[in-house]
């Protein structure tokens, strides 16, 4: 049953009809909203794919001159890793198609080097009766807790980029983490010899916190350990962003070893190029994270072997999309939408979409 303007209404008596429950029951289960049983709830919906109800969502919409507020929680774009603004880019596709269903999105953006920005940012959100949350959860304690929020106030919410293992959010859009750090392993093999010692480089100033980066590493170890591989494997964290700090680290670390190859757990890749390239380091690989123009500059220049790319823009488009089929459609939503792990080289990063 097809429902468009003058047969909306006529649908929504029938479902109450069969249903043997008021209109007003139905639609409360068509708005996903409280106070129905989930004997009651489960019979509308039963009702509605036998009659392959479709409800004319933007008529309803403007008829009851109601929207439903998101609220994204994502990073800023900083002027260290331009990263953010691919998700950015994504998300605000999606607003423009989800706009005249009555959905409004109000973003908030957050020092991924800085947690108490991060719990500001919750604060305000939780302040305000939003409907959903999209959120990147950088840091695992607070990004725990607010959840946690979210779920006392029935307020679905979806992580993109990275999860939190144990928390039932609406979805999870982005990569397997644990698979992306052992792709990085596996392309690293091809690059050293047995013997060869490998750095694993995590440059962040809450590394302890951020979950998706340790993930990462677990990954690619785990690579090396399940193919008995030999090569030493070397680690550090960086806790200062700025490229000063992270050359003097490099320094260090490489005048104590014979590093041949270097996997960098995050987009900041770029900086580790810059440091191989003004400090005339030669014969070392180097791995590292996205799809940005900085690190694409030294892949065309071979300074980069491979970068791993998640698809930064579609995980913002498809949260956004997974909320509104949630929200509006009151879709059943896959709770993983796993992202593919590209393989980005000098020969092929032309033809990528990102």
């Amino acid at each position: 049953m097809q429902s468009s303007g003058k047969n909306e209404l006529t649908g929504v008596k029938e479902i109450a009809r069969r249903a043997n429950v008021s209109i007003g029951t139905v639609d409360r289960v068509l708005n996903n909203r409280t106070g129905v049983s989930e004997k009651t709830r489960n019979t509308i919906l039963k009702i509605i794919e036998e009659l392959n109800y479709q409800p004319n969502i933007l008529a309803r919409t403007l008829a009851s001159k109601k929207s439903l507020h998101i609220a994204v929680l994502i990073p800023s774009v900083s002027s260290e890793t331009n990263y953010w603004q691919a998700p950015l880019e994504g998300i605000t596709v999606a607003e423009a198609e989800v706009k005249p269903y009555g959905m409004l999105l109000e973003k908030y953006f957050f020092d991924q080097n800085d947690k108490q920005s991060f719990i500001k940012q919750t604060e305000i959100i939780l302040s305000k009766q939003v409907d959903g949350v999209l959120m990147a959860p950088m840091f695992m304690e607070e990004s725990s807790i607010f959840a946690d929020q979210c779920k006392k106030l029935m307020v679905p919410y979806v992580f993109i980029n990275s999860d939190i293992p144990g928390h039932n959010s609406l979805c999870y859009v982005g990569p397997d983490l644990h698979h992306s750090g052992s792709l990085g392993a596996h392309l690293m093999s091809y690059l050293v010899s047995g013997t060869d010692q490998v750095l694993i480089v995590n440059i962040s100033k809450e590394i302890d916190t951020l979950h998706h980066l340790l993930r990462k590493e677990e990954g690619f170890r785990a690579y090396f350990d399940s193919h008995n591989c030999s090569n030493p494997i070397v680690k550090i964290d960086i806790r200062d962003t700025d490229y000063l700090s992270v050359k003097k680290e490099l320094t260090k670390v490489m005048s104590k070893h014979q590093i041949k190859g270097i996997f960098v757990t995050n987009s900041r890749v770029s900086s580790v190029a810059r440091f191989l390239e003004e400090s005339a380091v030669k014969g070392v690989k180097l791995v590292g994270y996205d799809f940005l123009e900085d690190n694409i500059e030294y892949l065309k220049k071979e300074t980069i072997e491979f970068l791993i790319s998640q698809k930064p823009k579609e995980q913002g488009y498809r949260g956004i999309m997974m909320l509104y089929n949630f929200l509006v459609h009151s879709a059943v939503i896959d709770q993983t939408y796993y992202m593919p792990i590209d393989i980005l080289t000098k020969e092929n990063y032309l033809f990528y979409r990102n």
